[in-house]
């Protein structure tokens, strides 16, 4: 079956009835809404969406009109970097579907956003065209603050779009990827030198483990910290190994682990045995990705 997955992460994960509608936005053009995951202190929601070219294509469309019109970035404070309103949409292929199919939606999509809000596009990972903007972070570094300044380089011009930010929505990160696994621990200390020093240990460009990408975050509203993850390749690092090399560089550093947390779904061949025990995982129900897909009658 021809499936494609896209996760795209919108800047709003306070107000209710903003979330509220860019969950219709997607759900009314069609495409299985699998899940919806916000974070007050991110200030951030996860929304991940299935269906076939079309669906997905409309979904999209339908949620940057719905968010561009109601998230103003200007006004907007919270701890994870971002670049947009509709901060990063990726496109992951699913059951039969090719890489080269999301890549080509990417691409589509992205020339179509940007010239229906005046909006500046970059591709990244697999659809990227500049070999140097395959990595997130590189493009959203210096976040929406530094984008007008950043873009007057023209070495950083838009793939797709006008060489200046939008007012209020910035820019748009799109592109297409294998699954990733967004996952946070959090830590029993309001030091954020912690965080951030466990951070460095663990992420790949520090000399931690490899395809582990990380920053330390404060969770002002529990007077705790967080390293939070993304896990781009699950079967090189697991999620064991990566909750194990953060308890352990917490353990020397004086600090407990409180609890982990998935962002988003999971495929389940990620998961090791007794989750909840072995990641001290909280609020974990079935955020596991094959249980949706077969729920949303999309099985593969």
């Amino acid at each position: 079956m021809t499936i494609i997955e896209v996760i795209p992460n919108i800047s709003e994960g306070v107000r209710t009835e903003v979330i509220a509608a860019c969950v219709n936005a997607v759900t009314q053009a069609g495409a299985s809404l699998l899940d919806v995951s916000s974070d007050p202190a991110h200030h951030r929601t996860v929304l991940t969406l299935a269906g076939n070219r079309q669906r997905t294509l409309t979904a999209v469309l339908a949620l940057f009109d719905r968010a561009i019109d109601r998230i103003d970035l200007r006004e907007h404070r919270g701890v994870h970097p971002r670049l947009g309103a509709v901060d990063v949409v990726p496109f992951v292929p699913l059951g039969s579907t090719s890489m080269l199919e999301c890549v080509e939606l990417a691409r589509a999509i992205a020339a179509q956003v940007a010239a229906r809000h005046a909006l500046p596009i970059y591709l990244y990972e697999e659809a990227a065209v500049v070999p140097g903007r395959r990595r997130l972070e590189v493009i959203r570094r210096g976040g929406f603050e530094a984008l007008a300044a950043r873009m007057q380089d023209p070495e950083w011009a838009p793939d797709f779009g006008p060489a200046r930010p939008h007012p209020s929505a910035g820019a748009s990160i799109i592109g297409a990827r294998w699954p990733l696994i967004a996952y946070n621990v959090n830590l029993g200390t309001d030091r954020i030198d912690i965080a951030k020093a466990i951070a460095a240990d663990v992420r790949e460009s520090s000399g931690g483990l490899p395809c582990v990408k990380a920053l330390g975050v404060p969770l002002r509203h529990r007077h705790a910290v967080q390293v939070t993850m993304n896990l781009t390749n699950f079967r090189t690092t697991s999620m064991l190994a990566a909750f194990e090399r953060v308890r352990a560089a917490a353990e020397r550093a004086g600090v407990r682990v409180l609890e982990s947390e998935i962002v988003g779904l999971v495929p389940e061949a990620a998961l090791p045995p007794n989750p909840q025990e072995t990641l001290l995982l909280a609020g974990f129900g079935s955020q596991v990705l094959e249980d949706r897909l077969r729920a949303a009658g999309l099985g593969v």
